[in-house]
Order: structure tokens, then C-alpha cells, then sequence
């Protein structure tokens, strides 16, 4: 599809911006098209947070250009595929705000065109079947001094035809042949050194079930896709980049509607974590997690679980820029970018962790009054609520002390708090059970500093939060941690350095009522507590669960 492109006013915000300017400009290679990308995952398994990363290029980069992208899932692969993978990546990458409308495809949807490709490249002369076992490859494919080797490669073109069109008819078991691309044993690129382009594989596929036994590397089909689908640029990864002559290749050698540009980009790695597909599946299926979706993982489903919004991700990715340098960026700044977007965003509320009982002995018994609190000073639009206040409320065991340490400025006998929104209160002592524990704090209040204020002016040191034990609402709530105690758990063997405290369950935590209403998804901060969301599997009405997001303490140090 082409419409004339106009430049004026498109800011590049990296080296890929800037290529592709060229390009679409006056006498570049796509001069009058418009600018259209892929995003093409395998569906072997969840994304993760480094294919925020992709996804945010392969659209971004479409839309900053009033381009398209397309949406591909890259299935030549059938024993590791499934359509559980297809309908969680469609979901993830809806869920971060992106549309490929009417465009999505399948590799599988070009098998009968790579396979016609594959035999046009054989009656030309530049592919040959070849009966090296992989082992029998590895040995004869040289070194830089070496050219490969294969006795194979001179194969008359009408036995390759022969032989191809028989491995298709199913007359081979797996591995017993191979079709190579003939290209150049002594290439200094290893990818160059005749490639193989189709392997023997009898796997049921979950799109085409046995129709097809054989099927073609990644590298054949990657170029042959992006041609079909009139790509003008395919944006990959790094790793990809000694692989881009072979691309360029195919587009060359086989009769293709189009001849997309390969450009690539560094990957994004992130501390403390693992992103490899097979390592987070082991961690699923060895059932060190619950789950792809369990909070404490990369996966993008873990994440949205655990609290994290699209804004914060899309944000995480911009900020992060574009580089050809492979990089490990802080856990950290992704908390941060999730801080950030929280602090403006979450509806403030009162909820108490690790309860203790607090009785107002001077307060009317049977009284109850509401007070107003804000919710959300950064949003004066989403306007107040009204809390249930009494004789008896629920404060954190942390904010009292019997015998309080230096510098301890909350409840202990003989000082004076401030209950948030509320009153001022004394504390006046404590009951203990048998074993020695705090279970009830009792205080005083002050009835002249109504909404927080003493009326003589004195001031007041210290705030705690609390909730209405007549009106709370019961909650577990889920403590999150890293998975991992070190840095980079790729270094030996990952398992090694499970954090087996990532998490930690908290029962009956008490609630303001208000949440009675939240509903699965919705983040809130929790007054000096830090940023919550309701649990989106585990949580219903009649028993709510929260997962902490992010501690309200910021680690991350810009610039460091």
C-alpha cells in the first residue's frame, strides 16, 4: 500500500527513526510506501518485559510514521507451540494499549508459498538436500581458515527435487535429510555456510495438524514472511544481525512481492531476573511459581497481576531509548516507572496489615462519626469518601511500643499521635496475652482536634493510619519479593538462587470498607504501606486478595 509520506514534523527519537526516514524519503529504497512493521513472537510461551521492549518499537516506530504493524505468530516450531501461547500474546499485547486491527497472520499461513520458494531455490541451482546427520554437519562445517565441507552440495538439481518432494510426501523419519541452502562453504558468517532451510519433523502442529512433516528454519521463513506481508522494515534484535545476509538472500533469490530492510537493536535485560523462555518454564513447571502469571515473574501477565499498568511499561520502554549496546537495566527502574504512574494515579486508602486493637476509653461507647478523606491529593477531581470512625479501631502492632526506642515518635505510654483525618490520642498503656503479646493499645482522645489539629497549637510528631473495627473488612494481602538473591541469576545454575522469600501472606489484614467494591485489576495506595492491586485470579467479593505492587520507598537513583 503506498500514500505519499510527509516527514515534516516527525522528531527521530533514535537510530531506527533515522534509517527509516532515509528510507520513506525522497529516493530511498521505500520512497511513496507506507511504513509498515511486524511484531512476529514465537507461541512457545508468555511474554515477558523484554518484549515490551519490541512490541514498543515494532508499533511505536509504525505509528510515529502513520505507519501499520502487524501482529505474526512465528509457528514453524510445532513441538514446542500451542494455542494457549496465541491467545495470551494477543491478550498481553492489547492489554499494553497496541492494534494490529485486521492484520494478523501466521507463518503457518505461508507454508505451501515457503514451500513452492523452497523449490524454485532448488530448480535455480541454490539448494540441495543433503543426508548429514547433524553431528556429521557439526564436524565438516570448518573454521575460519576451513571452508565446510559436504558431499551432498553437488547433487543434480533433479534428485534434490526429487528427494525434497518425497521428504514433504512423508517417506523420511526425522533427521534423515535436510534442505540446504547453497550459498558458500567458505563464508567468514558461519550463517552463510550453506544454511538449512527445511527439517523432517512428524510433530501434530496446532494450526495444521498433520498436513505437513516438513517444515523451514526460522531464518528461511522470517524473510520469506516479512516479503509476503510487504513489510518496508523488520525490526529484531541484535542477535539477529549476523543472520541478516541470509535474510537479504532469500529476499533475493526467490520471486517475493516485496524486499523488506532488516535492521536491529539490543536487547533489553533486566537484573535479578531470568528471561529466557525455557528457564521460566522450568520455574512453572518445577512449581517454583504459580503459574506464568505468577506475580513474582518477567512475564507480562505476572506483571499486570502483580499491579503493573501499561503506562508504566510503555514509559519503562521509551525511557530505556534504543541502542545497537546490549544492556542490564536496574529492577529498580522499572519499579520506579511503576511509582511514578501509581503515585499520580492510585486512589489513597487505610488498610491495616498487621493489626492490633486500639480502644478510645474516653470515647462515647456505641458513637460512631464519619470523616472526609481525600482521595487522591494529585487528582482533586476524583474527589472524598467518608470513613466509619469509633470507640474501637485496628492500628499496625508497629506503631506502638511499650518501651520505645530513640527516635520512635508513635504510640507509646504518655505520647501523643495523630490519628490520621481524625483526632489526636494519648496513649495510656496496653493489655497483654499470657504469652506476653500486644493485644489491645488503649489511648485518650483529645474531643477539641477534630480532623487532626490540636486546638492550643501543640504540635504533634507523628501520623498513623487506622481503620474502624466496627466497619473493616477482612483481606489477605500477598508480599512480593525478588525471585532471585543475586543480580544475574543466567551466572551457574538459576535454581540455585531462589529467593525462598519472595513471598510472604499476610491474613486477616483489615480494610476500610470502601474496598468492598474494588474489583480485580485496581490499584490503591495503602497509606504508608506502599501500592496494592486486587488480585485478577485468586480474589472475589466474599474474599478479597491484594498483591503488593511496589514499596512506596523509591530504590532507584536516576543517574547512577
Amino acid at each position: 500500500m503506498s500514500e505519499e509520506n510527509n516527514l515534516d514534523g516527525i522528531v527521530s527519537t533514535n537510530f531506527i527513526d533515522e534509517f527509516v526516514k532515509e528510507d520513506i524519503g525522497p529516493g530511498g529504497r521505500c520512497e511513496g510506501m507506507r511504513v509498515h512493521t511486524r511484531f512476529p513472537p514465537e507461541p512457545n510461551g508468555y511474554l515477558h518485559i523484554g518484549h515490551a521492549k519490541a512490541i514498543y518499537i515494532d508499533f511505536g516506530t509504525a505509528e510515529r510514521f502513520g505507519g501499520v504493524c502487524n501482529l505474526r505468530m512465528d509457528d514453524t516450531n510445532p513441538a514446542k507451540e500451542d494455542v494457549e501461547y496465541v491467545d495470551a500474546i494477543k491478550e498481553d499485547i492489547r492489554w499494553l494499549g497496541y492494534d494490529w486491527e485486521d492484520r494478523f497472520y501466521f507463518a503457518s499461513d505461508y507454508f505451501e508459498a515457503m514451500y513452492q520458494g523452497a523449490l524454485e531455490l532448488i530448480e535455480k541451482g541454490l539448494a540441495y538436500v543433503c543426508e548429514l546427520t547433524p553431528e556429521q554437519m557439526k564436524a565438516m562445517r570448518g573454521d575460519l581458515t576451513t571452508p565446510a565441507t559436504c558431499p551432498y552440495r553437488d547433487r543434480p538439481k533433479e534428485e534434490s527435487l526429487d528427494l525434497f518432494k518425497r521428504m514433504r510426501a512423508g517417506e523420511f523419519e526425522d533427521g534423515r535429510m535436510t534442505l540446504r541452502a547453497r550459498i558458500d562453504l567458505a563464508s567468514g558468517n558461519f550463517n552463510m555456510r550453506d544454511p538449512v532451510i527445511y527439517r523432517i519433523n512428524h510433530a501434530e502442529h496446532h494450526r495444521t495438524g498433520s498436513e505437513w512433516c516438513i517444515y523451514p528454519m526460522y531464518d528461511y521463513a522470517h524473510p520469506f514472511e516479512d516479503a509476503m506481508e510487504c513489510i518496508t522494515h523488520s525490526l529484531c534484535s541484535l542477535e539477529f544481525e549476523d543472520h541478516r545476509p541470509f535474510y537479504d538472500w532469500v529476499i533475493q533469490n526467490v520471486t517475493l512481492p516485496s524486499k523488506p530492510r532488516q535492521i536491529e537493536f539490543a536487547r533489553l535485560g533486566i537484573n535479578n531476573t531470568v528471561m529466557s523462555k525455557r528457564k521460566l518454564r522450568s520455574l512453572v513447571e518445577g512449581g517454583y511459581v504459580a503459574g506464568w502469571d505468577d506475580p513474582r515473574m518477567p512475564t507480562l501477565c505476572g506483571l499486570r497481576r502483580r499491579g503493573y499498568t501499561p503506562a508504566a511499561i510503555r514509559n519503562f520502554s521509551e525511557r530505556n531509548g534504543v541502542s545497537k549496546v546490549n544492556s542490564t537495566v536496574e529492577y529498580a527502574f522499572l519499579e520506579h516507572c511503576l511509582r511514578e504512574d501509581l503515585n499520580w494515579n492510585a486512589r489513597r486508602v487505610m488498610a491495616v496489615l498487621d493489626p492490633v486493637k486500639l480502644i478510645i476509653t474516653n470515647y462515647p461507647e456505641g458513637k460512631t462519626e464519619t470523616f472526609e478523606v481525600e482521595n487522591n491529593p494529585n487528582k482533586p477531581e476524583d474527589g472524598t469518601r467518608e470513613v466509619v470512625f469509633s470507640r474501637e479501631l485496628w492500628i499496625e502492632r508497629e506503631d506502638f511500643m511499650e518501651e520505645p526506642v530513640k527516635g520512635y515518635f508513635r504510640l507509646f505510654p504518655g505520647n501523643e499521635v495523630r490519628l490520621k483525618t481524625a483526632y489526636i490520642v494519648k496513649c495510656t498503656g496496653c493489655k497483654k496475652d499470657e504469652a506476653g503479646n500486644v493485644i489491645e493499645v488503649t489511648c485518650e482522645y483529645d474531643k477539641d482536634s477534630r480532623g487532626g489539629n490540636a486546638a492550643d497549637g501543640r504540635k504533634i510528631k507523628s501520623t498513623i493510619h487506622w481503620v474502624d473495627a466496627s466497619d473493616a473488612i477482612d483481606a489477605e494481602v500477598r508480599i512480593y519479593d525478588n525471585l532471585f538473591t543475586v543480580e544475574n541469576p543466567e551466572e551457574g545454575n538459576f535454581l540455585d538462587y531462589l529467593n525462598r522469600d519472595s513471598l510472604e501472606i499476610l491474613y486477616n489484614c483489615k480494610l476500610e470498607s470502601t474496598l468492598k467494591t474494588a474489583k480485580p485489576g485496581e490499584s490503591f495506595q495503602f497509606m504508608r504501606q506502599g501500592y496494592f492491586c486486587v488480585d485478577n485470579r485468586d480474589s472475589s467479593p466474599e474474599a478479597l486478595v491484594f498483591n503488593r505492587s511496589v514499596k512506596l520507598k523509591d530504590s532507584f537513583k536516576p543517574g547512577k
